[in-house]
């Protein structure tokens, strides 16, 4: 089983939007399903086999996720971050005035989905591998 520490060490390697992919590789390796990440406070709840689960704890102070959802101006700011021009605290931020709530990374199908406030896809995303 997987612990924080090494998740967080594999994290540490990500700099930008651009590094998500190797990541994603080395979660597999970890044995990583799948997680969510919870826009407002930044804290991630990872999967694993058997309904294995850790939590990592919150990252940044709250953030408010705006109740109207801007999917197009979302995907501009998806796109920036994927390209390297943004940091992740900043992508958090821009997603939350987007109306993204959470979203949720699943290693098995390789698709990142984001959620609004009340639980609807608001985009699924192939993960490139």
């Amino acid at each position: 089983m997987f612990t924080i520490e090494q998740i967080k060490e594999a994290h540490g390697k990500v700099k930008s939007g651009a590094d998500f992919p190797n990541y994603i590789q080395d979660l597999i390796i970890l044995g990583v399903k799948g997680y969510d990440t919870f826009v407002h406070d930044g804290h991630v709840e990872y999967y694993g086999v058997n309904n294995y689960s850790v939590t990592a704890d919150e990252k940044y102070p709250e953030i408010k996720i705006s109740v109207a959802v801007n999917k197009e101006l979302f995907i501009e700011f998806l796109v920036k971050h994927q390209n390297g021009e943004t940091d992740y605290l900043t992508f958090c931020n821009h997603a939350a005035q987007s109306g993204i709530a959470k979203w949720r990374v699943d290693i098995i199908e390789m698709t990142c989905t984001y959620f609004d406030l009340a639980g609807n896809e608001i985009l699924i995303e192939k993960i490139p591998g």
